[in-house]
């Protein structure tokens, strides 16, 4: 066993474990292609890419395609929510992470069983040499009897030589069969699993354990599994046979690395030891006192490492969804820390390490290194600003959940000190379990997504739904058989704007295929081909009109366009005239001067983003983007709300590079290639191999983004970029509206007039309004305070003649005070306590035809039992309203301004009652 901060040279460093895997497969045939992002692309049902699978998901479900048929990788995942979720154990145990890494090969119907399993085998005892008789496998067989038991798989392990066919078990659907969901891709797996030995059961002490493969000790660690999709689940109890069978593998890259660098826990090997050694020196611990506080330590390393890669994808921390994971990562790790004494910032160093040994495979950490430290310390110091108080709260809420005899704190009141303190859920859980109690996880995602809810972030309509895919699906297929279509499917081509001629292929309404429409159906259409833009990447979809070629025959006004499957487009929209059928000729034409107004927009937002970056930092990111034709809204990674001068700045960028009149250089080339030249991806979009390029400026280029939009030629067709707003999306993130075009010229021309407006009725000039302006400000500040000043000479006049009346031994003084504000009469309730040393006062007034009421009463009175803010309630009473304060002075308002009197003369009634 390796030791701790052992010097001793790995012949499996993980670097080299993982590159051995990409280049057997690579000689095999097999496309190397980089990781996903860590946010899927155009997938809304994961929350981050939890598997390997995940960018390939649209092949298995029959709607995308890939130009090769093996393809390997080593993918970034990330598990802290939903059906998995790992966060419990993080820290806690040896093999559980947030971020981690899964290799993977796969076949789209190139190779299936035959062929993976011989070498799934040969890999891992033949190039990594593992001990062949410490390998087991499990193959399927259904306990149901109703799915056929996967014999092939069985048979194809127990001839491969070397192999123990004794060590093929068989087990059932919960262990080896495979589903993408409900319905759907799925199939069989063959899990390899390794025993490492007698000495890592952790149950040995348990009369009548015993170790076994799918069991409940820790000597049995799965290690690869080989999915077999050979069927389509169209209900809970059909499968129908695939036409094409697909490979999918999945191996725990942390894994197989503390196998092969025969240590006991993953974070023992060189893919943890870097943080850990770091950490270490950061706390000056011996030995010794790393492994007392193991857990911590594990926990810093992993939601280091996880948070890296999250803002290196562009994820920020924030509230809701993705950036509530982000923040809850830092922040959990930051509260660890404190346990090893760090009571400040401290997680950026660790951040650089994770930089330092990761950066040469995931160039995204290096290009974006200072995004990342950046963010995690404001983080920090975000969380540190509250935590104190948080934690005292929280302790007083468990305190008196113990007192009472409870064991669970309302997710209600954990998810107010989230709102209030910062503290997530899962710090508060952490806590409350070091106690033995435990946290309503139910009530705090109610209460977050009333949040969610209220403050604008619902979840979205879904227009298409599964039943529309699997039309379109079925639609694709019918027209490329009969050859109305090419094997691709509809001819995509936005960036041509001219006319497209083609004929009507098929009319979806409500869901159905109809051969005919007639005038207000809503239909959508599919043509051979278009040039229609389809929403994406922020920019929206174009529109126009399909026509009959005989123009009177009939018109359909198309206000949407739908991506349903790959190879479909659906042009959505109203049958404004006629009766166009299948088999039509027709013409689709663009709506020209809307797609040049988006395509400045969507120039306009390449160049805002250069600007931010120049202006701001590197670190101010995309985060999100709208590119419609009357305005472009860009939402950016930016901790604090941009400066006049900032924003000037960022303004004057824009529309220097759009004076510059650069050229737009638009080029295909490999995602690879163009990432390596320094193009910017935005995370949470999906780009194929091949990506297209936009660059502005020729050598020293001052844009170069990959983009699938469409794009003015030259940067002086975008015309004036105007800034009219900057505000805040969430904590970390910015958002910056512009125009540009026409619709910056409408914003000129109607400031303009404005200002025209402005000088005439101040007789001035344009040029001398703002001195002008701020003489009438100055002016109008010095009578307000002549009016006050008289206003409260009123008042202490009307003051000054009320009469002090005795009941019994007290003074008492009560009347209307014309035109007076609250703070006024309170002025008036000083000067009185001053005059009297004992007595009672109660004072009304009108403002905006609202009645205002105040009491005061001396404290000698107090000590007799009176109160004002009993008194000035009765009062108040009377016109319909209530009030409060101290019982030395209280103030009250009310609806009914005719009832004053009236309320006047409650008070000497309730002198003498209180008297007596």
């Amino acid at each position: 066993m390796a030791p701790m901060n052992s010097d001793v040279p790995l012949k499996w460093p993980g670097d080299k474990v993982r590159q051995s895997f990409l280049d057997y497969f690579s000689e095999l045939g097999h496309k190397i292609v980089p990781s996903s992002s860590l946010v899927p692309g155009d997938d809304p049902t994961l929350l981050f890419t939890n598997a390997g699978m995940v960018q390939f998901k649209d092949v298995f479900l029959g709607m995308g395609s890939r130009p090769y048929t093996r393809v390997v990788n080593s993918q970034k995942c990330l598990r802290v929510a939903g059906k998995h979720n790992d966060l419990d154990d993080v820290g806690r145990d040896d093999s559980h992470h947030t971020f981690f890494e899964m290799l993977g090969n796969w076949s789209f119907g190139d190779y299936y069983k035959a062929e993976v399993i011989p070498w799934a085998w040969h890999l891992l005892t033949e190039v990594w040499e593992l001990e062949k008789e410490r390998l087991w496998v499990t193959v399927f067989e259904d306990e149901m009897g109703e799915i056929p038991r996967d014999d092939e798989a069985a048979e194809i392990w127990s001839k491969i030589p070397g192999f123990n066919p004794d060590r093929i078990l068989f087990f059932g659907r919960d262990e080896n069969f495979w589903e993408m969901a409900e319905t759907g891709p799925c199939g069989p797996d063959s899990e390899i699993h390794y025993d490492r030995g007698e000495e890592y059961c952790d149950k040995k002490d348990i009369e009548g354990h015993v170790c076994q493969v799918n069991g409940d000790c820790e000597r049995f660690l799965e290690l690869w599994n080989l999915v077999f999709i050979q069927y389509n689940r169209t209900s809970p109890t059909n499968l129908i046979p695939l036409p094409e069978k697909h490979v999918d593998t999945g191996m725990g890259f942390e894994r197989v690395v503390s196998i092969l660098q025969n240590v006991d826990s993953n974070y023992k090997t060189d893919l943890f030891t870097p943080m850990l050694d770091q950490l270490q020196t950061l706390t000056g611990h011996s030995d010794h006192e790393r492994a007392t506080f193991i857990t911590p330590y594990r926990v810093i390393a992993d939601h280091s490492r996880a948070a890296s890669f999250l803002i290196a994808d562009g994820v920020v921390p924030g509230n809701t969804g993705r950036n509530y994971v982000c923040r809850m990562v830092i922040r959990r790790a930051s509260r660890f820390g404190g346990k090893l004494g760090f009571n400040g910032p401290f997680l950026s160093e660790i951040a650089e390490t994770v930089i330092e040994n990761y950066g040469k495979v995931y160039p995204e950490l290096e290009r974006n290194r200072a995004a990342i430290l950046s963010t995690i310390t404001d983080e920090e110091k975000r969380f540190h600003h509250t935590l104190d108080i948080g934690l005292s709260r929280l302790e007083q809420q468990l305190e008196n959940l113990r007192s009472s005899g409870e064991k669970i704190l309302p997710g209600e009141d954990a998810f107010d000190l989230y709102a209030t303190y910062g503290l997530p859920l899962e710090i508060s859980r952490d806590i409350a379990r070091e106690d033995g109690l435990e946290i309503g996880e139910e009530g705090f995602k109610k209460a977050l997504e009333t949040h969610r809810f209220a403050s604008g972030a619902g979840k979205q309509h879904e227009i298409i739904t599964e039943e529309d895919i699997g039309l379109y699906r079925q639609l694709l297929k019918d027209l490329v058989d009969t050859g109305e279509l090419g094997s691709e499917g509809v001819i995509y081509n936005p960036y041509d704007e001219r006319t497209v001629k083609g004929r009507i292929l098929a009319i979806v309404q409500d869901g159905k295929i109809v051969q005919e429409a007639k005038p207000g159906d809503h239909v959508n259409v599919v043509i051979p081909e278009t040039n229609f833009y389809v929403e994406a990447g922020g920019q929206v979809s174009d529109k126009g009109l399909i026509t009959a070629m005989d123009k009177s025959a009939w018109e359909i006004r198309i206000d949407n366009l739908y991506h349903p499957v790959d190879g479909m487009i659906a042009h959505s929209g109203i049958v404004e005239s006629g009766k166009p059928k299948v088999g039509d000729e027709c013409l689709a034409r663009l709506l020209h001067s809307r797609r040049w107004d988006i395509m400045r927009n969507h120039t306009a937002t390449h160049l805002l983003h250069a600007g931010l970056q120049s202006v701001l930092g590197s670190h101010a990111r995309q985060a999100g983007s709208l590119v419609a034709p009357d305005r472009l809204r860009f939402d950016f990674t930016h901790p604090e709300p941009m400066k006049k001068e900032e924003i000037k700045a960022v303004e004057k960028f824009v529309n220097d590079a759009i004076l510059a009149d650069y050229d737009l250089n638009v080029r295909f080339k490999s995602q690879e290639e163009a990432l390596a030249e320094g193009a910017m991806a935005l995370f949470g979009e999906a780009y194929g191999e091949t990506v297209r390029t936009i660059s502005i400026g020729d050598a020293d280029r001052i844009s170069y983004e990959l983009c699938g939009g469409t794009h003015v030629p030259r940067t002086s067709v975008i015309g004036p970029f105007l800034i009219v707003n900057e505000s805040s999306v969430a904590a970390g993130i910015r958002r910056v509206e512009a125009v540009t075009g026409r619709f910056a010229m409408d914003l000129i021309r109607r400031q303009r007039e404005t200002l025209a407006y402005l000088s005439n009725r101040l007789v001035t000039t344009e040029d001398a309004l703002e001195e002008r302006l701020d003489h009438i400000i100055l002016e109008r500040d010095q009578l307000l305070k002549e009016l006050s000043d008289f206003r409260r000479q009123v008042a202490v006049a009307a003051y000054q003649s009320l009469e002090v009346q005795q009941i019994g031994d007290v003074s008492v003084i009560r009347g209307m005070i014309p035109d007076s504000t609250m703070e006024t009469l309170r002025g008036l309730a000083d000067r009185f306590r001053n005059q009297y040393p004992s007595g009672i006062l109660v004072l009304a007034s009108v403002q905006e035809d609202r009645p205002l009421l105040i009491a005061a009463i001396t404290k000698d009175l107090i000590d007799r039992g009176l109160d004002a803010t009993d008194l000035v309630k009765v009062a108040a009473a009377e016109v319909g309203g209530g009030g409060g304060g101290r019982p030395t002075l209280a103030q009250a308002g009310g609806n009914d301004v005719s009832r004053l009197p009236e309320a006047l003369k409650r008070v000497d009634e309730w002198v003498v009652a209180h008297l007596s």
